[in-house]
């Protein structure tokens, strides 16, 4: 099993380049909010105690999460781990469990940049296209450029929400920079930089052509 784990505060673009990331390296990409957002949105058990959390922009309980991530990964894969770990104690449990990172990747980017990306992000309740109301706007005026449905904006995407999450990661997350740091297997990304710019960065880093 290989292991990537993207690290840093919401709004950094981590999922972006873990998607970009995952198609070209042969990757499967496991963000832990999709993959909660999911269960909240099918309604199982998980999800109702995951959505009291989540809407608060507060960590969802390590157990809870995973118990999900671990079903949805083999012995054999090549995974990008998104949003997992988040804390120490996540960190020691993933080791405890055999699942060491070869590398971790930081993404860092400023709170207000966050917020920015976050609160002005809009989905498709329907398809799930993502848009941003200042850099990637819909066709219509908040419609689903394919399915022309309203757009909404995610509980979790919320202003208050989004720098609550912010302050979280600093009080909880942040410490794994040293935690990855001291073990030499850490990196980091400027995460102000534009997509393209950054995926290049990431590829070098990994040793990866694209070929495409």
């Amino acid at each position: 099993m290989e292991i990537l784990v993207f690290l840093g505060p919401p709004g950094a673009g981590k999922g972006t380049q873990a998607k970009r990331l995952a198609e070209i390296g042969g990757y499967t990409h496991l963000s832990t909010g999709d993959l909660l957002r999911e269960e909240v949105k099918r309604g199982t058990d998980l999800g109702r105690q995951a959505k009291s959390y989540m809407d608060k922009g507060e960590l969802v309980p390590d157990d809870l999460v995973i118990k999900i991530l671990i079903s949805n990964m083999s012995s054999d894969g090549k995974y990008i781990l998104d949003g997992f770990p988040r804390t120490i104690s996540q960190a020691e449990r993933m080791e405890e469990l055999g699942l060491r990172p070869e590398r971790v990747l930081l993404f860092n980017v400023p709170e207000e940049v966050a917020v920015e990306r976050i609160s002005y992000r809009r989905v498709c309740p329907k398809c799930g296209a993502v848009y941003h109301l200042k850099y990637m706007k819909p066709k219509e005026d908040e419609l689903c450029d394919r399915c022309k449905v309203k757009l909404i904006q995610r509980d979790d995407d919320r202003e208050e929400v989004v720098r609550n999450r912010y302050r979280v990661y600093l009080e909880k997350t942040a410490p794994l920079i040293k935690y990855y740091s001291d073990k030499g297997i850490l990196v980091e990304i400027d995460a102000t930089k534009g997509p393209d710019e950054i995926l290049s960065e990431l590829l070098k880093i990994l040793g990866i052509s694209d070929e495409r």
